[in-house]
């Protein structure tokens, strides 16, 4: 026990009872988020809005007395913000706190050595309290259906820490209006009858319906049987011989390659060009029976 702890007897029983106690683990940073509180099997989180009140100091201690093997823990969220949790959580509201239930899917944190074996990237899934405000009983529901098997939502990529700033907020909020515009999307789509296409309407499906129904019209009119995954693999097999046979008539053997630095011509190319033997005497006879007019 530190000397300082030791000046009265109200500063040891304090201290004792910290030490002896279960209590939540205070989160600040990233790495502390990781080992203290994702790298554990299950673990209740609280995001306080602010300062707590003497309620929620008493719902934690509770949790802590049922739950003797759940690891809790708890951060600022007035402070701090954590970069890809807030978008699945409710949103952030000052003097409000919030609560979620982390549950280990696979991997951990150490990264092994020449006696054991990394474990891998951490993956971790949650179920946040989507009820605005904590309370024990909320809590405690949460914590039992996920100890209960309760189907969780995974989450691409572990939350970091980082100090919260209105740049982050307005990052997170745009975030949270594309998951309702695709959901809002989602609902229209489902409550729209299904379409069916009697004719080419122009679009990419109309398209692809025309093209079935005059290849069906074709295969009935010629009485063509559609083909078999065999056959239409033999097919492909033949086509295959034939480009390699045709590409093997094309191709020089090593046979007729000419020797290396000899140049590529025929050997009787001069037995092939015809001169016009010119005789100088013809030439002199042109000369003469040009006429002189003088």
């Amino acid at each position: 026990v530190p000397e300082k702890h030791l000046k009265t007897g109200g500063m040891l029983t304090k201290l004792l009872k910290q030490m002896l106690e279960p209590h939540a683990a205070k989160i600040e940073k990233t790495k502390e988020l990781k080992e203290k509180c994702l790298n554990k099997d299950v673990c209740g989180l609280l995001l306080k809005g602010g300062k707590p009140e003497p309620y929620v100091k008493h719902a934690m201690a509770n949790l802590l007395g049922k739950y003797p093997n759940v690891q809790f823990a708890s951060i600022d969220s007035s402070l701090l913000f954590l970069i890809n949790l807030e978008e699945h959580l409710p949103e952030f509201v000052p003097g409000e706190h919030r609560f979620v239930v982390f549950k280990k899917v696979s991997g951990g944190l150490s990264s092994g050595d020449n006696e054991t074996k990394a474990e891998g990237r951490l993956k971790t899934s949650i179920l946040p309290l989507e009820t605005p405000g904590v309370s024990f009983n909320s809590m405690n529901t949460l914590v039992s259906d996920v100890l209960n098997g309760k189907k969780m939502k995974k989450i691409p990529a572990l939350p970091n820490i980082k100090t919260r700033t209105k740049k982050l907020e307005e990052s997170e909020r745009q975030k949270r209006d594309r998951q309702k515009d695709q959901a809002r999307r989602k609902a229209q789509e489902d409550q729209k009858p299904p379409q069916t296409f009697s004719a080419n309407d122009g679009t990419k499906e109309g398209r692809r319906l025309e093209r079935e129904r005059r290849r069906a019209e074709h295969n009935a009119k010629n009485n063509v049987n559609p083909k078999t995954p065999e056959e239409i693999a033999e097919m492909e097999r033949r086509r295959r011989q034939r480009m390699e046979e045709e590409a093997a008539k094309w191709n020089i053997g090593a046979e007729d390659a000419p020797e290396e630095g000899a140049p590529v011509e025929d050997e009787n190319w001069e037995e092939d060009v015809e001169y016009d033997d010119v005789d100088e005497d013809d030439e002199d006879d042109d000369d003469d029976e040009v006429m002189d007019l003088d």
